[in-house]
């Protein structure tokens, strides 16, 4: 059905979500670290390619 999305894309997403709240923590506990905020962004670019994707 066009628009929605399946179980693995909203894991996906949470997953996303889920990191940024952990990156985010990490940062405000422990200093940032560029590696971190690398991984998160990489993590986000694939969400939204599963979402684009899907929604095609």
């Amino acid at each position: 059905m066009p628009g929605s999305t399946d179980s693995s894309t909203k894991t996906m997403a949470a997953l996303t979500i889920g990191g940024l709240v952990a990156v985010t923590a990490y940062t405000v506990a422990l200093g940032s670290n560029g590696w971190l905020w690398f991984g998160w962004v990489v993590l986000g670019l694939l969400t939204l390619g599963m979402i684009a994707t899907r929604s095609a």
